[in-house]
């Protein structure tokens, strides 16, 4: 998605999808949430902060990163 600024694409009614690491914090389990913006474009937030903006990523970013959607139940 080259030239596509990732934080201007719209995120309202997204659904955030969530895996948790099994790690516990005081607060409760660690876990992420996954959402699929655009074509190769994906956002992510905190499951604990839900409502603090979340990163965003192209699908080769989330690669890099270790982060499979797959692990979601979603799919690049």
């Amino acid at each position: 998605m080259p030239g596509t600024d990732l934080y201007a694409l719209p995120i309202d009614g997204v659904v955030f999808v969530k895996a948790c690491g099994g790690s516990t914090h005081p607060d409760g389990e660690a876990c992420a949430q996954l959402a699929k913006i655009g074509p190769n474009a994906w956002a992510l937030r905190d499951s604990k902060r839900p409502h603090a903006e979340p990163l965003r990523f192209t699908t080769e970013e989330l690669d890099a990163a270790g982060i499979d959607p797959a692990r979601f139940g979603l799919s690049a």
